[in-house]
């Protein structure tokens, strides 16, 4: 799959069509759930949620809300025919709460009216008797409670203790990363219609339809065929829609399945900021040995989850977190240790990284520390302690075997001119008392596939007409990321054909069946190679009939420029489709794949959880005002590995999408609970995402060259979905090198993620002030 690609055909691999969907995008064409037709009869939904965070719930009166003029129905998880149980892993979440309600927001009851004001107006009028209880509402509390989901896990790989004791130098920290909420453009939203014998057909905005298709049986009480899922696209995702959209849909099947009528279920914006998770926050703390070149000799890390009421996504967001606590750092001795700690608020869930960000901060902020106290400069620090070859193992004892630090690195550092601007940043910080610069560079080595096994398949199914024209249909989904030019684009190649002929259909449990989640990067990867599969048994079979046509082997046909070839002789692509048609010919196939080599050992967090590695590095340099802690990205060098890119285009909007949305998370995304454990910042006005203005006016994006993957991927590609966001960790390190730059530079920057205004002078005033 490796060679050059064709330059015969429009839209092949390693070319940059344009995303499917862009035009309609711009226009307002796209069709979201929200924009589709309201089917007759169709019920507007709203939720009845807790103010508190912890309450018994002694009764629910719903005979003032069904008093109201259009008001249909009032649900509770009485009327759940089923198992009320919707959470991913454990199912211990509810859909509707009863007996207790576990933090401020959760659901309680469901209502459906002629209209959404109507079901607005109807779900304030319900009335819930609530008897308030203790609660456990912050990190802290909840370590010093020993409030705990499951046991800690452990990774652990040499001997930390004895390597930290013999260290010839030794450095203990902390460090605090807060959450992220998604604010992806398009809310929570499902449309949930009634069929005959109590099927449902289900639409909704979910990035794993085939959880929304089971978690909406076992509630209904139904079985998996009994319900449809269909998805075309998202407004964004960026993994709040991998488990949280299941409680929407689900609900909307509730009151479609119990009334007989359409229902649809839109969260408002501050409704889906209180009642859905986040990315978790992080509380780190560190024991370090290192030698007077700042290299780890041991390292101990407790990396502390902030996970909510219940495990929703947490364990494997802990166990990617620990996997990523090495980063790109050879680390012989070391002892990771993840706590999932249970608290009264939102259960926090899947976002972009997965945990992979909070491992990664971790790690750097500790080399970051370490270069303080030795004097160095932080990229010497790092430079000492990346994985060198290909034979080293990680914690967790996989091969770095296709090692590409070495080059990216340098050729990084190259292209960002990082030593003369080291200097000029230098003289221009003794010059200059309040606006202090700052410059860092980091490298990311971020892992591939699902951590378990189980979820790295997929499956795609190809249709070829006798007119020549391609219907393809997989179990990816498309929310903004490109996925699906990027696999027409695989079957266009496959078949040598122009991409304008492939019909891209959308994702429906009904065709193509248990699929996994459009996450953790994969999706090209997967439903890539699945659609590969199926366009190459197709044209197997069609090459066999060109070859009985043309009287030479099979192996003689050459599919080449929408053309069949045998030699000199040759058909069109759409002549042969109907040839195999009248000679009864099958052209619809089934693909299927599954990620090799990967395997994982639960209980001592060891294996080869990974396909293979992404790397990356970033340079950004920012400045600070060091009287108000305002801060400004200058200038960004983003170097990026993609494999054999199968949209260069594609990859580059991935790249920089990530890069601002990791800015967001370390600089101005902040979350606050306040002490009654009620989410404050619920909206635009008091959750800050970065705008256009925060995009550094200088950003040079590169993808790495002439860099395949070593492993059989699609084509030879690699993902890029994920891996861009943690280069932003770059631009938080050079805020603390600018803080630096206002202190005595001997000692650790005392900045936390994320670093805002208020964060950001409080660690200079500690500086100045000797704290």
């Amino acid at each position: 799959m490796s060679g050059p690609p064709p330059s015969g055909i429009r839209g092949g691999v390693r070319q940059s069509p344009p995303h499917d969907s862009a035009r309609k995008h711009v226009t307002g064409a796209a069709v979201y759930v929200d924009d589709m037709p309201a089917p007759a009869d169709l019920l507007h939904c709203a939720l009845v949620t807790s103010p508190h965070p912890r309450a018994r719930i002694a009764g629910i009166d719903t005979a003032p809300a069904l008093a109201l003029p259009g008001v249909a129905a009032v649900l509770t998880a009485a009327d759940i025919p089923g198992a009320n149980a919707v959470g991913p892993i454990a199912h211990d979440e509810p859909a509707l709460f009863a007996g207790t309600a576990d933090y401020a927001g959760a659901p309680v009851a469901v209502v459906a009216a002629e209209t959404e004001a109507a079901a607005f107006r109807a779900a304030r009028a319900v009335d819930v008797a609530y008897e308030a209880l203790p609660a456990v509402l912050t990190l802290d509390a909840a370590i010093a409670a020993e409030s705990y989901l499951r046991p800690p896990s452990v990774m652990a790989v040499g001997d930390a203790d004895a390597a930290i004791g013999a260290a010839p130098r030794r450095l203990s920290g902390a460090l605090r990363m807060g959450g992220q909420d998604h604010f992806y453009l398009e809310g929570q939203v499902a449309l949930a219609l009634p069929r005959e014998d109590r099927d449902l057909l289900v639409y909704s905005s979910t990035q794993h339809p085939t959880e929304v298709q089971e978690a909406t049986a076992r509630l209904l009480g139904l079985k998996m065929h009994d319900v449809t899922v269909r998805v075309r696209r998202l407004g964004g995702g960026f993994g709040g829609k991998e488990s949280q959209a299941t409680i929407i849909a689900a609900l909307a099947a509730l009151v479609a399945d119990r009334t007989k009528r359409p229902a649809k279920l839109r969260l408002p914006r501050d409704a889906d900021m209180i009642v859905t998770g986040k990315r978790h926050g992080f509380l780190v703390r560190y024991d370090a040995g290192f030698d007077d070149d700042g290299k780890l000799t041991g390292v101990r890390i407790d990396l502390y989850a902030h996970c909510g009421h219940n495990a929703d996504l947490s364990p494997p967001v802990l166990t990617r977190a620990l996997c990523h606590a090495d980063n790109a750092y050879f680390l012989p001795h070391a002892r990771f240790r993840g706590f999932l700690c249970r608290t009264n608020t939102v259960s926090n869930t899947a976002f972009r990284g997965f945990g992979g960000p909070q491992g990664m901060l971790a790690i750097e902020a500790l080399l970051d520390d370490v270069a303080r106290c030795l004097s160095k400069p932080p990229e010497a620090v790092r430079a000492v302690n990346l994985y060198s070859g290909t034979a080293q193992k990680t914690p967790y004892g996989q091969v770095v075997e296709d090692n590409l630090l070495d080059r990216i690195v340098p050729e990084v550092m190259r292209q960002a001119e990082f030593d003369t601007r080291r200097a000029g940043i230098d003289a221009f910080n003794r010059a200059s008392p309040v606006i202090k610069r700052g410059l860092a560079m980091m490298p990311i080595k971020f892992g591939i596939s699902f951590n378990l096994p189980q979820m790295n398949q997929a499956g795609a199914l190809v249709h070829v007409y006798s007119d020549g024209s391609v219907h393809l249909n997989h179990g990816g989904i498309e929310m903004g990321q490109g996925l699906f030019m990027k696999v027409a684009q695989v079957v266009a190649e496959t078949f040598q054909i122009d991409v304008d002929r492939i019909k891209l259909s959308e994702t429906s449990t009904g065709k193509v069946p248990n699929t996994s989640p459009t996450a953790a990067s994969t999706g090209s990867d997967l439903n890539g190679m699945a659609a590969h599969n199926a366009a190459a048994a197709i044209r197997t079979r069609m090459a066999a009939m060109a070859a009985e046509h043309f009287g030479v082997a099979a192996d003689a046909i050459v599919f080449r420029e929408n053309r069949v070839h045998a030699g000199n002789e040759s058909l069109a692509f759409e002549e042969l489709a109907e040839m195999c048609w009248r000679g009864r010919v099958s052209l619809s196939e089934a693909g299927f794949y599954r990620t090799p080599k990967i395997h994982w050992d639960m209980d001592t967090n060891t294996g080869r959880p990974f396909f293979y590695f992404s790397y990356g590095a970033a340079v950004a340099e920012v400045a600070v005002d060091t009287l108000s802690g305002e801060s400004r990205v200058l200038r960004a060098d983003l170097l990026q590995d993609c494999g054999a890119s199968l949209n260069p285009a594609v990859d580059l909007g991935q790249i920089e999408g990530g890069f601002v949305q990791g800015m967001g998370w370390l600089t101005c995304e902040e979350l606050y609970w306040d002490d009654d454990g009620h989410l404050r910042t619920h909206g635009p006005s008091t959750y800050k995402i970065p705008g256009s203005r925060d995009v550094p006016p200088d950003i040079r994006v590169h993808i790495l060259d002439d860099a395949p993957n070593r492993e059989d991927t699609i084509f030879r590609s690699k993902a890029i979905g994920e891996p861009p966001l943690m280069l932003a960790i770059s631009v938080w390190l050079a805020l603390r090198d600018a803080v630096a730059a206002a202190g005595d530079g001997d000692r650790p920057v005392p900045l936390d993620a994320p670093a805002t205004p208020a964060a950001v002078l409080a660690a200079v005033e500690a500086l100045q002030g000797g704290d």
